[in-house]
């Protein structure tokens, strides 16, 4: 089966999916479209085993066909991370630079070591061995909050500013830092032999690398745009530096996401303000907003019929149903001491904790990284495990957070504000 075929599919069902959730289910578009999808996916197993197994096979065929690490972080990632970047200020970015860059590097190193040591305990006394190295990759791969289901889920959430720009800076930041540190984990638990040098070395060349390139290559695309006045050829110029930008940072090894986020914050904020006329931005607006709602609804298809390959057995969904609450907890731990560090001569209120901590969704990239890890005998229970506490994230939290929200966002927007300055 080629690409075309794929592509059309997907986007098929997609569109039946964002139609039949339009019309009957009313859910956030994303969470609805991967809950049909996931639906469907359960009534295709269950008719497989006990009606008509002959209509499980041509769905298994047609995931098989589809690399779901290749297809997401070396695919849609640009797109979606450059879409959302793009319609965040970088001067608000600024002035919670304190809290995100907390919560994106010592906060997924708090919660790596603390999801990967529970879990380490947990799968020990559910008779599933699993070595403590595989464990902290496990932690290291469901830390980072996805920025592809938080940023969709915030757009309808109604968080107040403040909130919004912590929650979605840090979640487009964190992804690249827990790429990293999930990559070097990887070779930790391959047998590589890599000294402290030598992690600090591929840490420093892939978290600041990505940073330095996509300032680089976001000026150069400022300066292109700046120096054009039509709307086409802006808004190709963001498309090429959104996936162009992209593959050559792999190529050079620098951490892609970081760079395709930091020239997506540099066009959003300074090229919309000074080398866009009018006519331009809104055009621009309404593309990079299409392509982020076309490639979400793929994107959560995709996660909803995952299901129909996931290695899913009893103890492995009991061993799900231990770790969501580990990991609730060890982001809530993350958080409380970032905000603690950030205290100034005063106490925050049980919402800001709980806002960060409850808002912070694990999604696809998580599920990606998961399935990218090379067949083994550990493989199978960190890739149900992971679809597990992403689907609860996505359903559960995604669900939910709007009630939190709307109870204690003003007053912990208040509150991280006096903290950050």
């Amino acid at each position: 089966m080629g690409v075309f075929d794929i592509s059309a599919i997907l986007l098929t069902l997609a569109a039946l999916f964002s139609f039949i959730n339009y019309r009957f289910v009313r859910l956030p578009m994303t969470i609805g479209v991967m809950v049909i999808a996931l639906a469907a996916s359960l009534v295709v197993v269950l008719a497989g085993e006990l009606v008509a197994p002959q209509l499980k096979t041509p769905a298994e065929y047609l995931l098989s066909q589809i690399d779901f690490d290749e297809t997401v972080l070396h695919g849609m990632l640009a797109l979606l991370l450059f879409a959302g970047a793009l319609h965040i200020n970088l001067g608000d970015l600024g002035e919670q630079k304190g809290a995100i860059a907390l919560l994106a590097t010592v906060g997924i190193a708090v919660s790596t070591l603390l999801i990967g040591s529970m879990t380490w305990l947990v799968l020990g006394w559910l008779a599933i061995p699993v070595p403590f190295i595989y464990c902290l990759l496990f932690g290291s791969l469901i830390s980072p909050t996805d920025p592809i289901a938080v940023l969709g889920i915030l757009k309808t959430a109604g968080a107040p500013r403040s909130l919004e720009t912590k929650t979605a800076g840090e979640s487009l930041f964190n992804d690249g830092i827990g790429v990293v540190v999930f990559l070097v984990l990887l070779q930790v638990a391959q047998g590589e032999d890599l000294g402290a040098g030598d992690v600090a070395w591929l840490f420093i060349k892939e978290a600041a690398g990505g940073l330095v390139f996509g300032l680089a290559i976001g000026v150069v695309a400022y300066q292109l745009l700046k120096r054009t006045d039509n709307y086409q050829v802006e808004i190709m110029t963001t498309l090429a530096l959104a996936m162009g930008g992209y593959a050559l940072a792999e190529a050079l090894h620098v951490s892609a996401p970081i760079a395709v986020v930091v020239a997506g914050l540099l066009i959003g904020t300074q090229g919309r303000s000074f080398a866009m006329s009018d006519v331009t931005r809104e055009r621009l607006d309404s593309f990079w907003e299409l392509i982020d709602e076309i490639l979400n609804a793929v994107l959560f298809v995709l996660i909803g019929l995952e299901v129909l390959v996931m290695p899913i057995t009893g103890g492995y969904l009991v061993a799900a149903l231990a770790i969501i609450p580990i990991t609730l907890l060890a982001r809530f731990i993350s958080v409380w001491g970032v905000l603690a560090a950030l205290r100034r001569r005063r106490d925050f209120s049980p919402g800001a904790e709980l806002i960060l901590t409850w808002g912070g969704l694990r999604g696809a990239i998580s599920v990606a990284m998961a399935l990218s890890l090379p067949s083994g005998e550990y493989r199978s229970v960190i890739v149900a495990i992971t679809y597990g506490v992403v689907i609860f994230s996505i359903i559960v939290q995604g669900l939910t957070i709007s009630r939190l929200i709307k109870r204690y966002g003003k007053e912990a927007a208040a509150e991280l504000d006096a903290a950050t300055g």
